[in-house]
C-alpha cells in the first residue's frame, strides 16, 4: 500500500533537524512542545485522578453512615403506614435493601456538659442492609435492645462529653411536657452502649443511634419517621428517587444522598472543574508553542517547498505536510503523557510512601488528615476529555503555520538558491 507523500514528508521534518544550528534548534524548540504538552497531560491525569479518589474515599465514609435514599413524612410525623412504603419501596428493582428509621434532634448531658445531638433510632436486624456501618459495628448495634435506653455514640461526641461504654447520659427531648408550673423538658436517661467512628466528622460529632422502638417513646411518636433504602447503583439514586416520587401511596418526601450533601459535592465539583481549566491551560501553550517551531520550520524549508511545487504538489498538499509534522508532536506528547500520567495515577500508593521515605516527611500527617493516605481514581470520563483536548489543540496550533507554507511563491522561494 503506498502511502501518501504527504504523510511521510511530515514525519520525516518531525524527525529531522539536527545538521546544522539553525535546524537544531528547530529540533530543540519542537523536542520542547513535546515535552509541554507531555507534562501537561500528565499533570492533569494525575490530580484529576488524586481528586476523584479523595472524592471517592469521602464519599464512601459518608455512605457508610447515610443512606442513599431517605424516605419520610413531613414535619417529622411518623408515616401513615410504615409496612406500606416499605413493600411499595422493595418492588423498585434497584432497592436491594430497606429498613425504618426514627429521625430527631435533641440534647444529650452528662453533668454540666451539654451537646446537640442528631437522634436516629435505628433497627439493628435491618440497619445493616442500608449502612456499612450497622454492618462493622454489628455486635455493639446489637446491644440497642427495645425498653432498655441504651445508645450508641459517635467518636467524637463521646469523646467531648467524656463518657465511656456503660456511663449514663441525659437525652434532652425539644417537646416538653406541660404542667401547672410550666413547660418542662422530657429527660430519659440513656446508657452507653459503645461508640463508633465512621471517619466522617460531621456525624461521628453528633450523631446517637438507639433503637427505633425507644426513640418512638421518646418523641411521643406512633411510628418511624421514614424508611432508608440502599440501591444497587449509588449514582442511580436521583433517577431511583423519581421513579419512587411517582410510585409510592401517600404525602411523602424523597431525599437522595447528593441532596444531604449538596453543598459539599457542589463544591468538589466546582473545584475539579477549576483545576481542569487551569491544568489544561498549560497544554494549550505547549500546543501552541507548535505555532513558532512551524513557523520557523516553513521559513527554513522554502526551497523545498518551492520545488515541490514546481513538481506539481498543489497547495492543499504542502499545507498537509506541515499540519502533519505538527499533529506529529501533538499526537506523541499526547501518548507520551497518557501514559507517564496513568504510570503515575495507578502507581500513587508506592510512590508517594517512597517520595515521604526519601524526605523524611508525611504529606497527610494522621494526627491532621482523616486521610493519612494519598488515593487515586483514574476515569476515563476524564482522561478521554483530556486526550482528545491536547490532540485538538495540537491541530489548531497547525493550522496557521501549514496555510502560510501552502502560499509561498516558488519563483521567491528559488530567487537566491
Amino acid at each position: 500500500m503506498q502511502i501518501p507523500y504527504e504523510l511521510a514528508l511530515g514525519w520525516r521534518y518531525t524527525r529531522a533537524g539536527r545538521t546544522t544550528r539553525r535546524n537544531g534548534f528547530i529540533s530543540f524548540i519542537s523536542g520542547v512542545s513535546m515535552l509541554g504538552i507531555a507534562l501537561g497531560v500528565a499533570a492533569l491525569i494525575i490530580v484529576l485522578s488524586v481528586m476523584n479518589g479523595f472524592q471517592k474515599d469521602v464519599r464512601d465514609r459518608m455512605l457508610s453512615v447515610v443512606s442513599h435514599i431517605e424516605i419520610f413524612a413531613p414535619l417529622g410525623a411518623a408515616l401513615p403506614d410504615p409496612a406500606l412504603t416499605l413493600a411499595e419501596a422493595k418492588k423498585n428493582p434497584n432497592v436491594i435493601g430497606a429498613a425504618p428509621f426514627v429521625s430527631a434532634q435533641a440534647l444529650l448531658a452528662r453533668g454540666e456538659d451539654m451537646k446537640g445531638a442528631l437522634v436516629r433510632g435505628i433497627d439493628p436486624a435491618l440497619e445493616g442492609a442500608v449502612t456499612d456501618l450497622a454492618a462493622t459495628n454489628e455486635k455493639t448495634l446489637n446491644l440497642l435492645v427495645p425498653g432498655e435506653f441504651r445508645v450508641v455514640l459517635g467518636g467524637e461526641l463521646a469523646r467531648a462529653l467524656g463518657v465511656r461504654v456503660g456511663d449514663a447520659v441525659t437525652l434532652i427531648a425539644p417537646a416538653g411536657q406541660v404542667t401547672p408550673a410550666g413547660v418542662v423538658p422530657r429527660l430519659k436517661q440513656m446508657t452507653v452502649a459503645g461508640t463508633f467512628d465512621s471517619g466522617h466528622y460531621e456525624y461521628d460529632s453528633a450523631l446517637v443511634l438507639l433503637h427505633h422502638e425507644d426513640a418512638q417513646r421518646i418523641f411521643r411518636l406512633e411510628g418511624p419517621t421514614g424508611v432508608r433504602l440502599k440501591l444497587k447503583d449509588l449514582h442511580q439514586a436521583r433517577e431511583v428517587a423519581q421513579e419512587l416520587a411517582r410510585s409510592l401511596s401517600g404525602q411523602l418526601l424523597i431525599r437522595d444522598w447528593t441532596q444531604q450533601n449538596r453543598t459539599w459535592f457542589a463544591a468538589v465539583q466546582l473545584e475539579k472543574r477549576m483545576m481542569f481549566i487551569i491544568l489544561t491551560l498549560i497544554v494549550a501553550v505547549a500546543a501552541f508553542n507548535l505555532v513558532s517551531t512551524l513557523v520557523m520550520t516553513v521559513t527554513d524549508k522554502r526551497a523545498d517547498i518551492a520545488i515541490l511545487r514546481t513538481l506539481g504538489a498543489s497547495p492543499k498538499s504542502i499545507m498537509g505536510i506541515f499540519v502533519v509534522q505538527g499533529a506529529m508532536v501533538g499526537v506523541i506528547g499526547t501518548l507520551v503523557g497518557l501514559l507517564l500520567g496513568l504510570g503515575i495515577a495507578f502507581n500513587i500508593d508506592v510512590i508517594v510512601p517512597a517520595i515521604e521515605r526519601a524526605l523524611n516527611a508525611s504529606f497527610l500527617p494522621k494526627d491532621i488528615y482523616l486521610i493519612s493516605k494519598m488515593p487515586s481514581e483514574p476515569q476515563s470520563s476524564d482522561i478521554v476529555p483530556i486526550a482528545v483536548i491536547s490532540l485538538v489543540l495540537a491541530f489548531v496550533a497547525t493550522l496557521y503555520p501549514s496555510w502560510r507554507a501552502s502560499r509561498v511563491n516558488p519563483a521567491e522561494a528559488l530567487r537566491y538558491e
